[in-house]
């Protein structure tokens, strides 16, 4: 999804930005850039690859010569970022969270008016650079941003670095979260509180949906106010968010917990243990086995954090690479076992396919497996989540093509639980990934986990819904 993290502070601020975005690393799986300004040097940056090292480690060379009191970071999932740009409205660094989907119409538009793209993202246009270019169109920062909000299809939420102020804007549906913390001396904008505890800051201020603020060393204020129309991402706490992260107020892991509770609360299945799938697994196995009175144990083992998210390469042979590298599982509590086990989501069954050979072969008896969330019917087109070079890699997609033998069907049919198209397409994953039995959670239970009302959560990938 990427994550950024920005701080205008009083005293010298690379290490807060350098640990803050690294505190970021979940998010993001192939570039990361920081940039800094003072007033000596004017403007400093630094773009590195993370597909072959650590966030920390491929800066760590670099920060020991930047100096500033207010700098951007980010872990990019595919463009490289921060830019530094030259306009009319002086020099400023940029950096997105975003998914673009009229990206190439857009630019086109810019290449016809004999304008040119400096930047590359995996070959193609750079998105980062098209915010900067549509930003530069307008006569202020606010309403370049407003012309983003206005013109892009997709969702984006963009820090803005203009010497001693950071410009922090919000995705105009508040589909990615920022948030502003403070302590003494400085302030920040981020996306994910996480990184809050261990730097000395503090929660101050949610941006709203649309939300635009200026934020200095000395404080911040409101340049935009925010929408009313909140579609915010319901994967932020079903996946993606690290389990110490608050987004609305409302904690991640406590919601693991409650979906974990919605499912066994839902269910009868008798099993000698819980178990979550790590890591974002582990605090709905919690919240499913203090419900159900099972036993919690831990027959998969995380070797290291190195391993990237099994769904995120594009090369299918270095996802099942992937899946079957970085858990390590436990024959002594598999064997002749049977076992519930709690996961985020199934996107494409990457992971679980290879979860599933390596239990039988450890001889597990049986493997119930139960989702956080509903099946994922529709990929996503406001994040870069279950991106896929064709929507039958999901496992709902083949699923329903193996029933149906077509693409061309009613999907809605299929995200009806109490439908009898809904069960056959959930047996038809279990059978597919060789399950005992699989259960996913229904909507109106994880939205309910949530806390949020519906109308304010994205849910577009299990039921179709949401606009842009």
């Amino acid at each position: 999804m990427s994550g950024f993290f920005g701080t205008t502070s009083k005293v010298d601020c690379v290490a807060d930005v350098f640990y803050g975005t690294d505190y970021h690393s979940h998010l993001g799986t192939k570039r990361a850039g920081m940039a800094f300004y003072n007033h000596a040097d004017g403007y400093q940056r630094a773009i590195h690859s993370l597909e072959d090292g650590y966030f920390r480690n491929k800066f760590e060379g670099d920060i020991v010569n930047f100096a500033g009191k207010s700098g951007i970071g980010i872990i990019s999932d595919f463009e490289a970022q921060p830019l530094v740009t030259f306009s009319h409205l002086g020099r400023f660094g940029l950096c997105t969270v975003s998914k673009i989907n009229n990206l190439e119409e857009l630019a086109d538009r810019f290449l016809s008016q004999h304008k040119m793209f400096s930047e590359t993202s995996q070959g193609g246009f750079n998105p980062t650079e098209l915010v900067a270019m549509l930003i530069c169109e307008k006569s202020s920062f606010e309403e370049g941003i407003e012309h983003v909000y206005a013109t892009i299809k997709g969702s984006c939420s963009m820090l803005i670095l203009h010497e001693d102020r950071i410009i922090a804007a919000r995705d105009k549906m508040g589909r990615t979260p920022i948030v502003i913390g403070k302590r003494d001396n400085a302030f920040c904008a981020v996306s994910e509180t996480s990184s809050f505890q261990n730097l000395g800051y503090q929660i101050d201020k949610y941006l709203g949906p649309g939300e635009i603020v200026e934020i200095t060393a000395d404080g911040h204020s409101v340049l935009r106010k925010p929408s009313e129309k909140l579609q915010i991402c319901s994967f932020l706490w079903v996946y993606y968010g690290y389990p110490p992260s608050f987004y609305e107020g409302i904690n991640v892991d406590e919601c693991r917990y409650r979906c974990g509770k919605k499912l066994a609360e839902d269910d009868n299945q008798k099993a000698d243990f819980v178990a979550g799938i790590p890591d974002s697994g582990i605090g709905h196995a919690m919240g499913y086995s203090n419900q159900a009175g099972i036993p919690l144990m831990r027959p998969y083992a995380k070797y290291t954090p190195t391993w990237p998210r099994s769904f995120m390469p594009q090369n299918q042979n270095m996802r099942e690479l992937v899946a079957k590298m970085k858990l390590i599982p436990n024959t002594a509590l598999l064997k002749d076992k049977s076992g519930i086990f709690l996961d985020d989501s199934i996107v494409r069954g990457t992971q679980l396919t290879d979860n599933v050979k390596d239990l039988h072969n450890e001889g597990i008896k049986e493997i119930h497996m139960r989702i956080a969330c509903p099946p994922l019917i529709y990929p996503c087109e406001y994040l870069n989540f279950s991106q896929s070079r064709t929507k039958l890699e999901l496992a709902t997609r083949k699923a329903i093509f193996k029933l149906e033998g077509t693409e061309e069907t009613d999907f809605s049919k299929y995200t009806d639980p109490e439908s009898e198209d809904y069960q056959k397409m959930v047996d038809q994953i279990r059978k597919d990934l060789g399950l005992t039995t699989l259960k996913f959670q229904k909507l109106d239970d994880l939205v309910e986990a949530i806390g949020l009302p519906k109308k304010q959560l994205c849910t577009h990938c299990w039921d179709g819904s949401g606009e842009g």
